[in-house]
């Protein structure tokens, strides 16, 4: 029979793997090795089910700062997501050789010009997946958080014709910024350029007139690390591009404030959701029925899944056998307040699992 002290070893042991932020998607990622040239020197990472259904999606996934290619699939729940509903993910991962914080070069001219640095090395590994496996080209799809956010906007910019739609999660407008004093000054809110010069930049970033990929937009509007006013500044990029001139409709989601635009053909082009008092991170839901994802450092269980919705919304969410909680590689293991929005602490987590043996009331 296990004894507490038992217990409590091994609940410690599996509260420091969750802290280190990859034991439950350990081994789920493959390297893809071979993708190009690879001029911006990144890493890449897949998932790609054995039985990955012909002319399957694909989503290409950007991490933020201090984060890995794991760490963020393990808070997002992304794979398990491709492997439930059958389309395949892209991890591109940042190397400390680039950047000492891991993140995306997002301000480095060089490695936001179409044909250079890390957009042209993310755009090899599309291009590699697209020729390799059953992908269907004109259903590819980015999303990043923070730095990756903000080099997901560049990649929707420089290669619009490589994406379908694109989520950028408390990211930054492409072409605001070529130093590092820009940047953060941009990531504070100031200097930023209007809707007008900032299409501008898009327009200049390739070849491209056009249709552009749609966007969404996700923001905390208690972000102090990248000012919430940065998500007016996208929307305004790219309500410009996308030609719009009908105000937008409202609603909510899980009560916080959802915004749409349609275009000329009653699409949904654009769209802004605006998380009441969350912080710097992406929105995640442990949870509730569409629960994906394990809150860590910048994955924050608001009760809001923003990957859950951002794929809902591209058209990936259909029939599935498994169940939900599935999706949630830690479910039954602990239970996370939102006011605790990188984890439990061990005493916490000790006497939850204590309190449902029934060996603590």
């Amino acid at each position: 029979m296990r004894t507490i002290s038992d217990t409590i070893r091994r609940l410690n042991k599996q509260q420091s793997v969750l802290s280190s932020g990859s034991a439950n998607n350990r081994g789920r990622l493959s390297p893809l090795a071979d993708f190009g040239s690879n001029p911006g020197q990144l890493r890449g990472w897949t998932y790609l089910s054995d039985n990955l259904p012909p002319d399957a999606p694909l989503v290409v996934v950007l991490h933020g700062c201090t984060q890995s290619a794991d760490d963020y699939d393990v808070g997002s729940g992304w794979s398990l997501l491709a492997e439930r509903y059958g389309f395949g993910v892209l991890f591109p991962e940042q190397q400390r050789t680039n950047n000492p914080n891991l993140c995306f070069n997002w301000f480095s001219t060089s490695d936001t010009t179409r044909g250079e640095g890390e957009v042209c090395s993310i755009s090899q590994m599309i291009e590699t997946l697209l020729k390799n496996h059953r992908i269907d080209r004109t259903r590819v799809y980015v999303t990043g958080l923070s730095a990756g956010g903000a080099m997901t906007a560049s990649l929707l910019a420089t290669y619009p014709e490589l994406f379908n739609s694109g989520a950028i999660i408390a990211g930054i407008a492409h072409g605001t910024a070529s130093t590092i004093p820009q940047a953060f000054d941009r990531m504070r809110g100031h200097g930023l350029e209007d809707g007008a010069a900032l299409a501008a930049h898009v327009r200049q970033a390739s070849s491209h007139k056009g249709p552009w990929p749609k966007v969404s937009v996700w923001h905390g509007t208690a972000d102090t690390t990248v000012d919430p006013i940065n998500m007016e500044a996208v929307i305004g990029q790219w309500g410009i591009l996308h030609e719009l001139d009908r105000p937008a409709s409202k609603s909510t989601l899980d009560g916080h404030q959802v915004r749409k635009w349609q275009n000329a053909d009653g699409q949904t082009v654009l769209e802004a959701y605006a998380i009441n008092g969350m912080a710097h991170g992406t929105p995640i839901n442990s949870r509730a029925e569409n629960a994906v994802g394990s809150a860590r450092p910048f994955m924050l269980d608001v009760g809001t899944s923003s990957t859950w919705h951002i794929a809902q919304s591209w058209g990936l969410i259909g029939e599935s056998t498994e169940t939900t909680s599935a999706l949630n590689p830690t479910a039954g293991l602990y239970s996370v307040s939102p006011d605790k929005q990188s984890g439990n602490s061990i005493k916490n987590t000790i006497e939850n699992a204590l309190k449902s043996a029934g060996l603590l009331r």
